[in-house]
């Protein structure tokens, strides 16, 4: 009854976590990825009215041409990338999907930096392609020697996160350039995921579209405008590529909702610094809170996690200790092939992050 490809899609590595947790009362949530501001008013007016004038059917596949035209005014704005074509995907996982669909046959080699996005490795999956994980460990940065042998002729795509998650790195110019420079002459497109761009604290931004031409890149609005539930992204790139994965929406998606592309208008209009700059302070927060309780830890650069080291045990038991305290955070073999850290998502009242604080320093040597 289920096909083999599903049956290599693990669910279950979150899930003893959340089963835990389930028993639990007023629990300490740094677990989920998502802000903990709600979509600005602006946003959700625009939204209304859309509905309200009925702006509730299908749009064409690849988005409606003022919202193409707004993403391609930013994109040259902010990384000074003019891309040859530009869909509007259902949220950035829609374009993740549709762009391996696009790229990946059986057999075909996804170069994917560990620690990774879950989502990466399962999609790779999905397309009947394999992954093969580039260690970054232990400060999560990209090396040419770790790199370089990895590629081969079956390598089709190389996935970049910046800012990342789970580890908030931020990948310099220098790492970016290196990639670009082992990439040249080899048929291999770069799935360049931006969609924590807003959230850069102590780094430089840059793009791997301002400079690698094979890039496709990856953004939307779930993370910036608290807009998870709209479901709206967008996928910019080499025109052929667009082309075939605007002809797969068209057979799996459909198209971004209506109202969210419409909302996604104002939401360009919307500046988001203010909050990047609380989401800094948090950044603070619980990193200088972690170093001060004694764990090995990176200092993220960007978007909203850290990933520290287990302080003893597995990541599992770790966290299953920490569940039992009432804190919910997620062992990092979800997120790696590793199993010796943990994610922390900080998107969450200082109060939480402090509540929070408190049950690692308790941890912080086994009980």
């Amino acid at each position: 009854m289920v096909s083999d490809r599903c049956r290599r899609i693990d669910a279950s590595g979150i899930r003893r976590i959340f089963d835990l947790a389930a028993t639990l009362e007023n629990p300490i949530n740094l677990s989920i990825g998502q802000p903990d501001f709600d979509t600005p008013d602006p946003i959700k007016q625009a939204g209304i009215e859309a509905i309200r004038q009925g702006v509730t059917r299908y749009t064409v596949t690849q988005g409606i041409p003022e919202l193409h035209e707004a993403l391609r005014r930013m994109l040259k704005r902010t990384r000074g990338f003019e891309p040859e074509g530009l869909l509007v995907t259902s949220g950035t996982s829609g374009g993740i999907v549709l762009a391996l669909l696009a790229t990946v046959d059986p057999g075909d080699e996804v170069i994917v930096p560990d620690p990774y996005f879950v989502i990466y490795k399962h999609a790779v999956t999905l397309c009947g392609g394999k992954a093969v994980f580039l260690d970054t460990y232990p400060d999560f940065r990209l090396r040419r020697e770790a790199l370089a042998p990895l590629l081969t002729d079956r390598t089709k795509v190389l996935i970049l996160n910046s800012p990342a998650n789970p580890t908030g790195v931020v990948y310099s110019r220098e790492e970016l350039a290196m990639v670009a420079d082992l990439l040249e002459g080899r048929d291999v497109v770069v799935l360049a995921d931006e969609i924590y761009d807003a959230y850069v604290y102590d780094a430089e931004f840059v793009s791997m579209a301002s400079i690698y031409p094979r890039t496709l890149l990856l953004g939307g609005f779930s993370k910036t405008y608290a807009m998870t539930g709209w479901r709206l992204g967008y996928a910019a790139g080499p025109g052929e590529l667009i082309r075939q994965m605007t002809k797969l929406q068209q057979y799996t998606f459909v198209c971004a909702p209506s109202f969210s592309q419409k909302a996604g208008l104002a939401a360009l209009q919307t500046d988001p610094s203010g909050l990047a700059a609380a989401y800094r302070a948090k950044r603070d927060l619980i990193y200088d809170g972690l170093v001060e309780a004694g764990y090995e830890v990176v200092r993220p650069e960007g978007a909203f996690y850290v990933f520290p080291k287990v302080p003893w045990g597995t990541d599992v038991e770790f966290v299953e200790a920490a569940v039992r305290q009432g804190l919910l955070v997620i062992p990092g073999s979800v997120f790696s092939e590793r199993n010796t850290h943990f994610r922390i998502a900080y998107p969450a009242p200082d109060e939480t992050i402090e509540r929070g604080l408190a049950v690692l320093r308790r941890l912080a040597r086994k009980p």
